[in-house]
């Protein structure tokens, strides 16, 4: 498995529905929230909501989001949306990452080697303290942070839900 970050191009439409399709049929929630913003099957409209860039809609912050590609099979297995910097309900309960795994990669490591990437990018925006949140009860989620030097901070409910928060510290020069 050799995996890389991408942002989607016209190229990557069947790849899209693909990954989606899959997932759409297990009637779960698609994480992360950015790739619900729009539908995916109005495909210049989903490019074009994948990104919310200065000025802001209210309670959002500036993002980018990008797609998780298995360079050996050409699928792409999950995807990775970043908040440039939080607000207070991101602080709470969002983070500065959030992640998702197709339901047909996971347990394969997808996700602990998609968040490694993903904290690259965040180096590149000069973020050098990442928030990362999960569901108390995902534990695979919370393994991959863990494993890539999330720190526990602590529990707190939101939505209803009872999330773990995790800070990872990113170095300036990659090491």
């Amino acid at each position: 498995m050799r995996l890389r970050l991408i942002r989607l191009t016209p190229e990557d439409k069947a790849r899209l529905e693909e990954m989606m399709e899959e997932w759409t049929a297990t009637g779960e929630r698609i994480i992360p929230f950015a790739l619900q913003r729009a539908s995916w099957k109005d495909f210049d409209a989903y490019l074009n909501s994948l990104e919310i860039r200065p000025p802001c809609p209210a309670g959002t912050v500036p993002d980018s989001t990008f797609f998780c590609l298995d360079e050996e099979s050409g699928q792409l297995v999950g995807a990775v949306n970043i908040r440039h910097f939080l607000n207070e309900a991101l602080l709470s309960s969002g983070g500065h990452i959030g992640d998702g795994v197709r339901p047909s990669w996971r347990g394969r490591g997808v996700a602990t080697q998609m968040i490694g990437l993903a904290l690259a990018e965040c180096r590149k925006l000069g973020i050098r303290r990442v928030l990362m949140v999960c569901d108390h009860d995902n534990v695979a989620s919370a393994r991959s942070i863990e494993r890539n030097g999330g720190v526990l901070e602590d529990e707190r409910m939101a939505h209803g839900v009872l999330v773990r928060r995790y800070w990872i510290d990113v170095p300036p020069d990659g090491g």
